[in-house]
């Protein structure tokens, strides 16, 4: 028992394009010497680079920190944002607004590029960090859902829940040569 295939057509040259027919638009295709080459959109890495956020107040213990996380950026091709949170000032009409003087804001981001750049100098870690100045309300959301709390993004894009991450089991530590 044989079985009869149909015939196929020669297909033609891939170099070549049909002369007749309409295109999208409904005109007349005219021939191309050649293909145009498809455009990609370049691939994101599957786990973006992470990023440590530090508050920076002017104390010890803050710069200790800042040091730390530009190591540590150094060590995980991490960014850096050094974080300095403003507060409402006091007696304000508006309380809750969250008016703070721009003279405050520009005073504030000043010290704290200082104070980055002085870690900076202290570890030669270059070209890792980034500064920002946040009001308070802000960093109490983004503080409360390292706590647990739901924070949810919305943005033009649409809208992403940022959730704590499932808690890791403590390492064990084993003795050497075991």
């Amino acid at each position: 028992m044989s079985e009869s295939r149909p015939s196929r057509e020669p297909e033609p040259a891939p170099d070549t394009e049909p002369t007749t027919g309409l295109s999208a638009g409904g005109s007349a295709r005219e021939k191309s010497p050649g293909v145009e080459p498809l455009r990609l959109s370049p691939l994101l890495p599957r786990r973006q680079n992470p990023w440590l956020l530090v508050e920076v107040d002017g104390s010890s213990a803050a710069h200790g920190a800042l040091v730390w996380a530009l190591r540590e950026a150094a060590r995980r091709e991490a960014t850096v944002v050094a974080v300095t949170v403003l507060d409402e000032p006091d007696g304000s009409p508006l309380t809750g607004v969250g008016r703070v003087p721009a003279r405050a804001h520009r005073a504030a981001h000043d010290q704290l590029q200082a104070r980055l750049l002085r870690a900076i100098g202290e570890t030669g870690v270059h070209g890792r960090s980034r500064t920002a100045v946040l009001d308070r309300p802000v960093f109490e959301a983004l503080t409360a859902a390292t706590r647990g709390a739901d924070l949810v993004i919305v943005g033009a894009r649409g809208k992403t829940v940022l959730r704590q991450a499932v808690p890791r089991p403590p390492a064990r530590r084993l003795a050497r040569g075991a």
